[in-house]
């Protein structure tokens, strides 16, 4: 694979770890750079650590350093996108494709990695995956990187098929755990999992693969 830089956009600190911390470690060992903008603090998340040691008013400055100490882990390149937790949906589309489309063409991506809208779970997510499709669809065909979406729904296979792109991450799987453990708050009850199941437990062999469809733009 010979591409040119790698654009991952979630709205959260933690999903690129858990989603595609896989992937992004195969680009950076082929030496392609990899820049995570990300939407939020992730302030309005329920989880404060297990026992708990944030608050409502202190887990932004944990979930910041917690974001900075995965993304230094998998050694790629950080943007915060400013928006509030919970509230991009409310965000008017337009205004978020305008950011994104400024931030794509001034970094030139050959791929970005986002969530698949409607099959996201969270508001968040599906927003800032439809935000993507628009701001890359204002862009000239022929500057357009691909769209590779990660699907999350439980029905998202029966829906929209099979995922075009598959990845056995477990090469990576060192520095996967790594980049989810520096998630404290977050990354608790994942941790408890591992640690208590067989290596080849159902939910470890889940994050071990990494699936994405190819979004096609209009």
């Amino acid at each position: 694979m010979n591409e040119q830089h790698v654009v991952v956009v979630f709205p959260h600190p933690d999903d690129e770890s858990f989603g595609a911390s896989g992937t992004i470690s195969k680009f950076r060992e082929e030496g392609v750079p990899v820049t995570y903008l990300c939407g939020t603090l992730g302030e309005m998340g329920r989880n404060m650590g297990n026992p708990p040691f944030a608050n409502r008013e202190t887990l932004s400055s944990y979930r910041i350093q917690e974001l900075k100490e995965a993304v230094t882990k998998l050694d790629i390149s950080l943007e915060l996108l400013g928006y509030r937790d919970k509230t991009i949906e409310f965000e008017p589309i337009d205004e978020l494709a305008e950011d994104l489309l400024k931030r794509l063409e001034r970094l030139k991506p050959s791929i970005v990695i986002t969530h698949y809208p409607g099959f996201a779970v969270h508001p968040d997510h599906d927003a800032l995956g439809a935000a993507v499709v628009a701001a890359v669809e204002k862009m000239k065909k022929e500057e357009r990187p691909e769209i590779w979406m990660h699907a999350i729904s439980n029905d998202h296979e029966e829906r929209l098929g099979k995922p075009e792109i598959i990845h056995d991450v477990t090469p990576y799987w060192d520095k996967k755990l790594a980049a989810i453990k520096s998630h404290l708050s977050q990354a608790d009850g994942m941790m408890n999992l591992i640690e208590k199941h067989d290596q080849a437990s159902e939910q470890v062999n889940r994050l071990k693969t990494e699936r994405f469809y190819r979004y096609p733009t209009k």
